[in-house]
């Protein structure tokens, strides 16, 4: 009986130990297929959450401080989705709203129970038990209505967030999207609003404040309900104490800290930067290599001088800072800020003007690179038509002939006129196309000559790029046989551009960016600046103004190997102000500019890309046999094509030395050959007003058959094919005036009209010639005899 007891006990016990595996598995079995189905709907069912709100526009300086931002188009500030969170304000969260956040796989059970238990004992919703990752997922369903439905939609979702997402970047969904109060949304965005600095700068009570926003944020927030505001920072700290993340020290200064007040305004240093930001990379965090604290002196300075410039009615001037090497814009005014009644919301970088002057050097450069000059060449600054174009030089006179490297730094139009004529329009507007100038838009026959004067339109940007590029040439340079290519000639205020070379095709020597660079920093300084050399601490800068046709626009740009920096003063209206010039106005500006950067060097010169050779020292072109004084020089290495000195000629005098002879009048044996500095009659006429050393050409002895080209030259009209006579406001029609250069200006000029003797001459050979409409001639005579024919055409206006 015992026995038969003790059995069913056995039988017993292995019959409940089955039904309890069974029961287990069944359990087991439920849990597993439950999870896979929780799995299969949270990986396929649910869409992949996209977060689809607008975004404001964020800009960023080297640092990552805030240079300004735009407001999302929703009207709310929420700054796009940072890259981590920071330390404190993670502790703070974790602390506040999920302390096992980092445990649980998006449901707190636990967390639910208790919610569950003192709302059922208050009788309403008094406590919530949603982890972070369920609030990332209601904040995803934008204010859907909080029912049990609801709920249990937004366990699957945060069971989805926490199978596809990392625990980090379920954070920081939640710290990017939650709402701070107002219309301030995530962290970023309240920091700076809040606080004004990155929560990377936070103290611990400031993140401790934010961290109790997002709980309720209609209800407090900065400048609204201060009294609980407080009381919830100040329990968030005690647990802070509690859980030994900070120390009673800290809780108790961190409790005398006060609270913030209703939001800041955020920094607007680069406003036109901010709006080019806005507009080309809109809901972006866009991060710029521009330099905070700079950026607010440039400014400073720039709104200082406007304020000056405007008792002269010039109300706008923007400015721009390059690094040199890099390409990197580290300050970017766009224009003045002083004001908003002057058209001050355009952005100048970015505007196209005339460019005045700032094209020379470029001509300079690639003619020296092409071996169409050397550096000192004498060009030609004489009265010039060419096809009805008549250029100035902005002091209305006239030097004969000029060196290269001085016409460049005195800025004189004829010669540079002259140069791009005989390099070719179309020649240098490829030049310039390929140094990136953007703002071409017309074929080169359209622009002609006046493309070196202003006739095409320039941005300050693209142009301080430009200048910019020639110097990254030399910076880059490292003795090989190689040329400044495409992309050395862009800039970027975005970072991490990339700097690649993509063009082979050769087209600015290093030698001749360093001869003009060198030549540009012998431009005349504005006042106060002109006697920098003197000055062992004066920075040595290659620079050059422009000034646009009617005063509109006034250029200075001005480059070391460290900075290049861009300036331009005017009217954005276009107004032309008189006296309104590139030195008067924008070049103070630069040179102010340069004195708020670090020191400065100055470019080594690239003594591999230059070739020594015999120059002559008067004309500046390779030495001839008949050179009188030469010297080995160094010149950029090229193939120079017709550089032989013509200046210098042999001639043949007398035994006095004062007349030419020849072999008609004179055997050779009594000749003294010699060698003579010849120029033009019309160079001559103006070089000998500038130069007193120069001395003319002996004239040859009367009895002597006269061999020598015209003394006599016309300087005006140059080429007088048709001349137009204008009608003044009294009706009376104009009169055309002749003006001839005589290399013996006291020689008597006779002048014929049509056959006619009009008048005499002498020393100032200027003729005022009446006559009608048609063809006629004109003959001019000298006491020697010698003639000179002209045949024009008169049509009256």
């Amino acid at each position: 009986m015992g026995r038969s007891s003790e059995t069913w006990r056995v039988e017993l016990v292995k019959k409940s130990y089955s039904t309890y595996l069974k029961r287990l598995w069944l359990i087991t079995k439920g849990s597993l297929i439950l999870c896979l189905v929780l799995v299969l709907v949270s990986r396929f069912l649910i869409p992949n959450p996209v977060f689809e709100k607008s975004t404001s526009t964020v800009l960023l300086d080297k640092d990552s401080r805030l240079l300004g931002a735009r407001i999302a188009r929703d009207g709310q500030w929420r700054f796009p989705e940072s890259a981590q969170v920071s330390t404190k304000f993670e502790s703070c969260i974790l602390t506040f709203e999920d302390q096992y956040f980092r445990k649980h796989l998006g449901v707190n059970p636990v967390a639910l129970a208790r919610a569950l238990k003192v709302n059922i004992q208050a009788g309403k919703v008094k406590q919530g038990g949603s982890t972070i990752t369920m609030q990332v997922a209601r904040i995803w369903q934008d204010g859907k209505p909080r029912t049990i439905l609801q709920k249990i939609k937004e366990l699957f979702i945060a069971l989805h967030f926490e199978i596809n997402y990392s625990k980090d970047e379920i954070l920081n969904l939640y710290c990017s999207h939650a709402p701070f109060g107002g219309n301030v949304v995530g962290i970023e965005a309240a920091s700076w609003r809040y606080f004004g600095r990155s929560p990377e700068n936070l103290t611990w009570s400031e993140s401790a404040v934010l961290a109790v926003l997002p709980n309720a944020p209609s209800l407090i927030y900065p400048g609204k309900n201060e009294i609980l505001l407080r009381e919830k920072r100040n329990r968030l700290l005690d647990r802070l104490v509690k859980l030994e993340i900070i120390t009673p020290q800290e809780n108790q200064l961190a409790k005398l800290e006060p609270l913030p007040g209703r939001a800041k305004r955020l920094p607007n240093v680069a406003s036109h930067l901010m709006d080019r930001a806005a507009g080309d990379k809109n809901g972006k965090l866009v991060e710029t290599d521009i330099n905070y604290y700079l950026q607010e002196r440039v400014q400073q300075i720039v709104n200082r001088f406007s304020n000056q410039y405007q008792h002269n009615e010039i109300y706008n001037a923007s400015a721009v800072i390059i690094e040199t090497k890099t390409g990197n814009v580290i300050s970017y005014v766009g224009n003045t800020t002083n004001s908003m009644e002057h058209g001050n919301a355009v952005d100048i970088l970015h505007s196209e003007r005339s460019t005045g002057s700032l094209l020379k050097p470029f001509l300079y450069a690639s003619s020296l690179s092409k071996g169409e000059i050397l550096p000192k060449k004498l060009l030609s600054d004489i009265p010039t038509f060419i096809s009805g174009y008549a250029p100035e030089n902005y002091h209305k006179s006239f030097d004969g002939v000029v060196p290269a490297n001085e016409a460049l730094y005195r800025s004189l139009n004829v010669p540079f006129v002259r140069l791009l004529r005989a390099y070719g329009v179309g020649q240098f507007y490829s030049q310039l196309k390929l140094m990136n100038m953007k703002t071409l838009h017309r074929g080169s026959a359209n622009y002609g000559l006046s493309l070196i004067l202003g006739g095409a339109e320039g941005q300050l940007m693209n142009l301080a790029s430009m200048y910019a590029g020639m110097g990254r040439v030399l910076t880059s340079y490292d003795g090989d046989e190689w040329a400044a290519k495409e992309n050395f000639f862009n800039s970027h205020w975005l970072k991490n551009r990339n700097g690649a070379i993509n063009s082979d095709d050769p087209y600015l020597t290093p030698a001749a960016i360093y001869e003009t660079l060198n030549a540009l920093t012998e431009a005349k300084r504005p006042l106060g600046e002109q006697g920098w050399k003197s000055f062992s601490s004066s920075k040595k800068i290659g620079w050059k103004t422009g000034t646009s046709f009617g005063n509109r626009d006034a250029w200075a740009i001005g480059t070391t190997p460290e900075y290049t920096i861009g300036v331009w003063v005017g009217n954005a209206d276009g107004e032309g102000r008189s006296g309104l010039t590139g030195l008067g106005f924008a070049a103070p500006i630069l040179f102010e500019l340069f004195e708020e950067m670090p020191s400065t060097s100055w470019f080594e010169k690239p003594f591999d890309n230059y070739k020594e050779l015999l120059i002559c020292t008067e004309s500046g072109m390779l030495a001839n046999q008949h050179c009188i004084n030469t010297a080995k020089e160094l010149v950029p290495a090229c193939h120079y094509t017709d550089a032989i000195c013509k200046n210098h000629q042999l001639i043949h005098l007398d035994s006095t030395g004062k007349h030419q002879v020849n072999s008609a009048c004179e055997s050779p044996e009594n000749m003294v050959h010699t060698s003579w500095f010849v120029l033009s009659p019309s160079e001559e006429w103006y070089f000998k007003r500038k130069s007193f050393s120069y001395k003319s050409l002996p004239p040859f002895r009367e009895d002597c058959a006269l061999l020598e080209d015209s003394p006599m030259e016309f300087i005006y009209p140059k080429n007088p094919n048709r001349i137009y006579l204008p009608v003044g406001l009294d009706g009376e029609k104009g009169k055309a005036v002749f003006e001839l250069a005589h290399r013996r200006a006291e020689l008597k000029v006779f002048w014929y009209l049509d056959g006619e003797y009009i008048g005499i001459t002498k020393d100032f050979h200027q003729m005022e010639i009446n006559t009608g409409k048609g063809k006629h001639s004109l003959l001019v005579t000298d006491e020697n005899g010698n003639e000179l024919w002209k045949i024009f055409e008169v049509l009256s206006k």
